[in-house]
């Protein structure tokens, strides 16, 4: 069995209790490494460690397997924690604070960054947690499902919980607009282009009657600046205003 480790990074433990596939484990890594996760323990896997089928579906996360601690129970695995969450659809009966993924994850930072040791519990892939592991944990966490099938993949459930650490620790925006190497128009280039817009239409007679003009140029002028668009698509417009005034 591997010892305890002492440089654990800062993040998460995930610790895979009686997992019963190497597939699952392997793919379970890949989950990890996906959202900047590393340190994998791994209490009494069914068919023993290593495992070819973990190597093989881990792909390119197989230094996260290669790394992982392999512990005869939990209690082993998680001696050396500060803080433990098990992953459980049901309470079992026990009287733990109950969180989502996203609440745990907020927890789990602000204990890491105070120099904390948190692990993760996973249970076996058909019938989860047991009382006897979910009794190590300091808390429960439950992802929120469709009540009536409640079933997720291990990887799935790692993934679901990698990925709230993750979201929390990266300042990644929203939405964002790829450039594709141009830059955003200025208001005097819309400007510009609202003026060509209108010279061209109304030497084609567009804004009539009269006395609608004023509110039709108001809402071409609206939409324009409202496109947003980059220096290109404005050259490309006016370069459409030209084409068509020529052919006209």
């Amino acid at each position: 069995m591997r010892a305890l480790s002492s440089d654990l990074g800062a993040s998460p433990l995930i610790v895979l209790t009686r997992p019963q596939m190497g597939e699952n484990i392997g793919a379970a890594a890949r989950a990890m490494l996906n959202f900047g996760l590393e340190h994998m323990r791994l209490v009494a896997p069914r068919d023993g460690w290593p495992n070819p089928a973990a190597v093989a579906m881990a792909s390119g996360a197989s230094p996260v397997l290669d790394h992982a601690g392999v512990f005869p129970d939990v209690g082993a695995a998680v001696a050396d924690c500060d803080y433990v969450y098990a992953t459980t659809a049901r309470g079992r009966g026990l009287v733990k604070p109950v969180l989502t993924p996203e609440a745990a994850m907020v927890e789990a930072r602000a204990m890491i960054a105070a120099g904390k040791t948190v692990a993760v519990l996973f249970g076996p892939e058909r019938a989860g947690l047991e009382n006897e592991d979910i009794a190590h944990a300091n808390a429960i966490v439950t992802i929120p499902v469709n009540p009536g099938f409640y079933s997720l993949n291990l990887a799935q459930g790692v993934l679901l919980l990698a990925y709230e650490w993750m979201r929390g620790t990266t300042q990644v925006p929203g939405a964002r607009l790829e450039l594709a190497g141009t830059d955003m128009a200025s208001a005097i280039e819309i400007e510009k282009l609202g003026d060509h817009f209108e010279e061209k239409l109304d030497a084609s007679g567009f804004f009539f009657p009269p006395e609608k003009a004023p509110g039709m140029k108001l809402n071409l002028r609206n939409m324009l600046s409202r496109w947003a668009m980059t220096r290109s698509e404005v050259q490309t417009l006016h370069g459409i205003l030209r084409q068509l005034a020529r052919r006209g």
